[in-house]
């Protein structure tokens, strides 16, 4: 490059620099022109959003008209409103005073209300729960509110005293039968009878089963121990009351034949 052509090429650069900041001045000013008013610029992308307090419609921004007993929520989504404590929306438009019944109060949103403890919803007010006898309220939002007394069963809307077969106690069970048989006795219908322990067993305490289990190397067979005849190349299993075949052996009709 010749020392005459160096400031052709300063004067070109200089021409497109200032083309392309007319260019983007002119872009910039078409784009503040289309904004309405009480509008601004998004902070990313292109076109234009309502001030807070406003909301777009028709091309244009529009004050969030708020309405008694509300107040502004300045965010750019939603209403733009909220009732105040104690009130709840009504169509979108206004806000009214919530009602409490008797025997209600507020909840922490402070637009509905709920019954006092000892009371429940009922149409448009708060009816007291009445206890049948031997009955005390729970926390619970469903069902009768309320459970029978430790020995007491509910049937309909009242609290019958469990009878407690002999050899048996209390237990606290939510379902079944609200009585266990003490240990060394199985229930039988709604009694309790003991467990007969054959020879070669020992008691065994698991909520089914006949109430004993075979000892090391027998096998239950009805209300007995059989001892455990146990093959050539077998041992007992992990249980103790059958066998199987050593490593290297399989089992073929009772015998432990060597695998080929």
């Amino acid at each position: 490059m010749t020392i005459y052509e160096r400031p052709v090429t300063r004067i070109c650069s200089v021409i497109f620099i200032l083309l392309v900041t007319i260019s983007i001045s002119a872009s910039a000013s078409a784009q503040t022109s289309s904004i309405p008013d009480n509008a601004h610029a998004k902070s990313y992308g292109s076109g234009w959003e309502c001030n807070l307090g406003f909301r777009a419609k028709d091309d244009a921004c529009s004050a969030i008209i708020v309405p008694d007993n509300a107040h502004p929520t300045y965010q750019p989504f939603g209403r733009g409103w909220e009732c105040l404590h104690g009130y709840k929306e009504v169509d979108g438009t206004s806000c009214v005073e919530v009602e409490l019944p008797k025997n209600a109060y507020l909840d922490a949103d402070g637009n509905r209300w709920r019954c006092l403890r000892g009371h429940r919803a009922v149409d448009n007010g708060c009816k007291e729960i009445v206890l049948p006898a031997h009955a005390y309220l729970t926390n619970d939002n469903y069902g009768p509110e309320w459970s029978c007394e430790r020995g007491y069963k509910q049937e309909a809307d009242t609290c019958v005293l469990v009878v407690v077969p002999e050899y048996a106690y209390l237990n606290s069970k939510t379902y079944g039968k609200p009585w266990t048989c003490e240990r060394g006795y199985i229930e039988d219908d709604d009694t309790c009878i003991a467990i007969v322990i054959p020879k070669n067993a020992y008691f065994d305490d698991a909520l089914y089963g006949p109430g004993w289990i075979c000892e090391r190397g027998y096998y239950a067979v009805r209300n007995t121990c059989n001892s455990i005849d146990v093959p050539i190349n077998a041992h007992l299993n992990r249980t103790g009351n059958d066998w199987e075949c050593n490593r290297g052996f399989r089992n073929t009709n009772g015998d432990c034949v060597r695998q080929k």
